[in-house]
């Protein structure tokens, strides 16, 4: 098989897709008989092939996928038969706070936040598929650990916590947590608000504010295996 047919067998996997596919699985379309590095190849060429055009194609978390263009979001959104939930203040920190200082404890955010975590905010992050328990902190009561998921890098478009905007110091115009946000909204842009704010989240601080770190060093997941688990080792989290 040469290699202009093997590049249109990918493509045409990938098309039909309903998830991401890895290069492993992408051999299995060849019995295997095509390396990885080929494979990747002609993964990088279709890319190109693709590049003037309304979709792209994208590395993320969990593979390799097709996907329209980000300003095309707006007119693909007319065609959505549910409305998307958009997120609260102390929602977008609170993701912000575990995304960047993972893995936390609720304790840790409250801290950080300087109010109580609802329960209702934990509970729509991890429904999403956003955040999950990753451990337990070995200390009084063994509280548990937050890290985001793979599904949460994928849904931001990226393949490693590592690609998250840096964030800047306290008092930065645009601050890496404020691009952050930008990300996660532009999810869903033009829906009507979920009301999902608790009364105690009113007195937050904006996450530009309160978290000033970059990323914890984690194994980048660049797709190109078939592991189920993608979670982050529990660790002692850092002190906000």
């Amino acid at each position: 098989m040469n290699t202009a047919e093997a590049k249109r067998i990918i493509e045409a996997a990938l098309l039909c897709a309903d998830q991401p596919l890895t290069v492993p699985m992408l051999r299995r379309l060849f019995d295997d008989e095509i390396a990885p590095d080929t494979v990747r190849g002609l993964l990088a060429e279709l890319a190109v092939d693709w590049r003037e055009r309304s979709v792209q194609l994208v590395g993320v978390a969990s593979g390799w996928r097709f996907q329209s263009r980000p300003e095309f979001a707006h007119y693909l959104d007319r065609l959505g038969n549910e409305r998307a939930p958009r997120y609260s203040r102390a929602t977008l920190e609170t993701l912000a706070i575990i995304a960047y200082r993972q893995p936390v404890t609720r304790g840790d955010i409250e801290e950080i936040r300087g109010v109580t975590v609802s329960s209702s905010v934990v509970k729509t992050l991890e429904e999403r598929g956003w955040i999950e328990v990753i451990g337990h902190k070995e200390v009084l009561g063994r509280p548990a650990l937050f890290g985001t998921t793979r599904r949460f890098l994928d849904d931001l478009g990226l393949r490693s916590l590592e690609e998250l905007p840096p964030l800047g110091e306290v008092g930065d115009g645009e601050s890496g947590a404020a691009l952050f946000e930008q990300q996660v909204m532009a999810l869903d842009a033009g829906e009507d608000a979920a009301g999902d704010v608790a009364e105690d989240e009113t007195a937050a601080e904006p996450a530009a504010d309160v978290v000033a770190s970059g990323p914890d060093a984690t194994d980048p997941a660049d797709g190109d295996d078939d592991r189920e688990d993608t979670r982050h080792e529990a660790a002692s989290p850092r002190e906000a």
